[in-house]
């Protein structure tokens, strides 16, 4: 299968996703615009799926800034699929940052009251690690339908002083006023 037929794969893998997220029946849908955030603009859509226990975070900013991530809540994994760079980084969910299923809807609207207020996003950042996954499975169907065919890498959470003399580059990945994600190595950038 030529590279065209990986993308047309995935295309049809990323939209059947979204309809298995959006079902009315188990879903209940975020709809969020970016319009007025320090991003520079674009809109997010975050869909939750309280049956399956997944969200789904949408961002539409063009080409280049475009990404979606997917965070499976039974699995304890994340993953986000940078659509420019036509890979997928998956990382752990930090329990202790990213908001449970229930109270995302509810964290969005007040800090998005707050964000003219001054009040800022907590931030998590993770370094990339240079190895190409091969196998998916571990990380639950959700995850290895939105990365199938794509360059998939693992990143590992990073803490402390250790990151502030980072000086490579990072893809940056703002959910709905909450929580700033910082994907930082090689693979982000080629």
């Amino acid at each position: 299968m030529g590279p065209s037929g990986y993308w047309a794969l995935g295309v049809i893998v990323f939209i059947g996703l979204l309809g298995f997220l959006w079902d009315s029946t188990s879903a209940d849908t975020i709809n969020i615009s970016n319009d007025d955030n320090t991003s520079g603009g674009g809109s997010q859509r975050v869909s939750i799926n309280n049956e399956h226990n997944v969200a789904n975070v949408d961002n539409d900013n063009g080409w280049d800034g475009s990404w979606n991530s997917i965070w499976d809540y039974n699995t304890g994994f994340a993953a986000t699929r940078i659509f420019a760079k036509k890979t997928c980084i998956v990382h752990r969910l930090n329990r202790d940052v990213v908001p449970g299923l229930q109270d995302l809807e509810r964290m969005s609207k007040e800090n998005r009251a707050n964000v003219h207020a001054g009040s800022s996003p907590k931030s998590l950042r993770y370094e990339v690690e240079p190895e190409e996954l091969s196998d998916l499975t571990q990380f639950g169907t959700p995850i290895e339908n939105l990365c199938r065919g794509l360059r998939t890498y693992k990143a590992q959470e990073v803490q402390g002083q250790s990151f502030l003399f980072y000086s490579g580059s990072c893809f940056q990945a703002g959910i709905i006023w909450l929580l700033n994600i910082s994907l930082c190595g090689q693979t982000t950038v080629v």
